[in-house]
């Protein structure tokens, strides 16, 4: 991998990490539409380093505060009741899912479920998930003639089962094209939840997984054509891509419908399927031989 690839790489992977949309799947459709190889999903994991330092930082006051309580709460049975306490264990128990079935799928996540046309199907179908999601959200938000406004669930309603949904849904995103933010906050408001606290919750559950998931596969960095110096250089930049983008999008969402990434997903998906199909693109283009 040259460095301008991992460049244009580490760019995609900080612009689409925490928009609903899949970086993973943008990251293996760079590389495809370019002619590159696949940067693989090492690759993947480890830059996703970077654009989880950036939540790190982001909601640093809210981790340390839960951090903080769910340690206190460890011999302080007073604290159990604490909500930033309880959000420890939350973010626990939502991680369990992915981390068993990240395990148990590593080799699919790193061969068949990067085919294009899976790809190309999971975009269309999480979007169309998202925009039933989405509209299912305005409409409590904004009531009609004949139904009135309903109050959506905050982060301090949620318990172990909308946790471990949560959980099972960020599962989801092993499969590239799904989205890990996508697929958890559509399981947000499919269960009620306002589009603040499905996004804020998506992000503080992906914190575990994510890096545990790039610890996990740092022993293949740099075997084959991705070297240690570009994997490292793309994670910096994804770094401080994805810092500005989950600030605008946290503002974005209080205000805004997740229609234009519906539509964009489903408009991608079609396009991928029909260069799939006439044989302008290989369903495994860049995939290494041998």
């Amino acid at each position: 991998m040259s460095w301008f690839e991992s460049f244009v790489l580490g760019l995609v992977q900080g612009l689409t990490e925490f928009l609903p949309i899949s970086s993973s799947a943008h990251l293996r459709l760079t590389a495809a539409f370019a002619g590159w190889q696949d940067p693989g999903a090492a690759f993947t994991a480890i830059t996703q380093i970077g654009t989880e330092a950036a939540v790190l930082i982001y909601f640093r006051k809210d981790i340390v505060r839960i951090v903080s309580a769910w340690f206190r709460s460890l011999t302080n049975r007073s604290m159990r009741g604490d909500h930033d306490a309880q959000m420890g264990w939350l973010v626990i128990v939502g991680s369990i899912p992915i981390g068993v079935l990240g395990v148990t799928l590593k080799d699919q996540v790193e061969g068949p479920f990067r085919d294009l046309r899976l790809i190309a199907t999971t975009l269309i179908v999480m979007g169309i998930v998202l925009g039933i999601a989405d509209r299912l959200a305005a409409r409590d938000e904004i009531g009609g003639k004949h139904r009135a406004i309903r109050e959506r669930k905050s982060l301090k309603e949620l318990g172990v089962k909308d946790g471990l949904i949560f959980g099972f849904c960020q599962a989801m995103a092993l499969i590239p094209g799904v989205s890990r933010s996508g697929a958890t906050i559509s399981g947000g408001l499919l269960m009620g939840y306002t589009r603040e606290a499905a996004a804020r919750y998506s992000f503080l559950l992906a914190i575990p997984a994510v890096l545990a998931s790039g610890v996990f596969e740092l022993k293949d960095a740099g075997e084959g054509h991705v070297s240690w110096g570009p994997t490292i250089f793309a994670t910096f930049i994804a770094f401080g891509v994805g810092y500005a983008v989950i600030a605008w999008f946290m503002k974005f969402i209080t205000t805004k419908s997740f229609m234009p990434f519906v539509i964009y997903r489903v408009l991608l998906g079609l396009v991928l399927f029909a260069l799939v199909a006439t044989g302008a693109l290989s369903p495994h283009a860049g995939e290494p031989t041998g």
